[in-house]
């Protein structure tokens, strides 16, 4: 079982400070979100709430991944990186393949991609890149990824992309991990089928179950069930050496926590304020977090 900070809500100036006390509290990784912008009037609503809108104020900021991931790097030596998720269909190929390449080549190869179709069609318009399509352009996306991190010269042919040999530089000296975000039947497809890993928000213990489950299912569907695979979970709750247990035992191999998040409900009313709250809280829930659960299960 590994445990991962989300850096959700958090202000940018905070990510450092933070990322070394993660490191330093035994956290395997810190995991960050993706937004390119906040359009005022959202073409597409999104899909996770009641009335079409996310939880958060338009102001809030989403850092670059990969330039946050290289910034982050230069000031730990063991913590590892992850996006949940980046909407990678957003980009042009090229660009995710430069830029996730160049984080892994910095950091040392503590960089995972996790990526999601995404929801937000403004996104796609605002880079010149299709929003019907994006689901299936990111399953090809993916193979050719691998490919030009992995070959000198690579060419293709396929439905979306299509190009000469061309070379990437600087590639990475082992194959990136790629997670796949999303719930519906063709993220689960996609995750399962040509992902090394699936990365997700439970919203409660039953949904948690039916995930591993229908993950557990289309991992025997494809041949893969022996195959090397993550399921990562951000859980509802306080996450505790017990609840660390029993999951684990139901094969998710990875947490994603917010230590502080109670603290900033006794002190600020809860994650809608986090980006006014004290860095040095964050450090100290992270600490503790460390100290009893992290510590304690690697102790036994």
């Amino acid at each position: 079982m590994k445990f991962w900070a989300s850096s959700a809500f958090c202000p940018p100036a905070h990510y450092l400070g933070l990322a070394v006390a993660l490191e330093a509290a035994g956290f395997d990784g810190m995991v960050l979100a993706d937004h390119l912008v906040a359009p005022r009037s959202p073409k597409t609503p999104y899909p996770y709430s009641v009335d079409g809108r996310p939880g958060w104020n338009p102001d809030t900021a989403f850092p670059d991944v990969w330039v946050t991931v290289g910034a982050l790097a230069a000031v730990t030596t063991r913590l590892e990186f992850a996006s949940a998720v980046y909407v990678a269909p957003a980009r042009d190929l090229f660009t995710v393949a430069k830029t996730v390449g160049t984080a892994a080549v910095l950091s040392g190869n503590r960089v995972t991609l996790g990526v999601g179709a995404g929801w937000l069609a403004d996104e796609f318009e605002l880079t010149g890149q299709s929003f019907a399509d994006r689901g299936e352009r990111l399953d090809e996306m993916l193979g050719v990824l691998r490919e030009l991190w992995s070959r000198d010269w690579v060419e293709h042919r396929g439905r979306f992309y299509a190009f000469d040999a061309v070379q990437v530089s600087p590639r990475p000296d082992r194959p990136v991990p790629i997670w796949a975000g999303g719930y519906s039947k063709a993220a689960l497809r996609r995750a399962t089928s040509r992902c090394d890993g699936w990365v997700g928000v439970a919203s409660s213990e039953e949904q948690g179950l039916r995930i591993v489950d229908e993950l557990r299912a289309g991992l025997r569907r494809h041949d893969r069930e022996n195959a090397p695979f993550d399921i990562i979970l951000s859980l509802p709750g306080p996450v505790t050496r017990e609840v660390a247990d029993n999951w684990a035992g139901r094969g998710v191999t990875g947490l994603i926590v917010r230590p502080w998040a109670a603290p900033l409900d006794a002190h600020l009313g809860g994650l809608a304020s986090a980006q006014l709250a004290d860095l040095d809280l964050k450090i100290a829930a992270a600490g503790r977090f460390g100290a009893e659960v992290i510590h304690t299960r690697t102790a036994t």
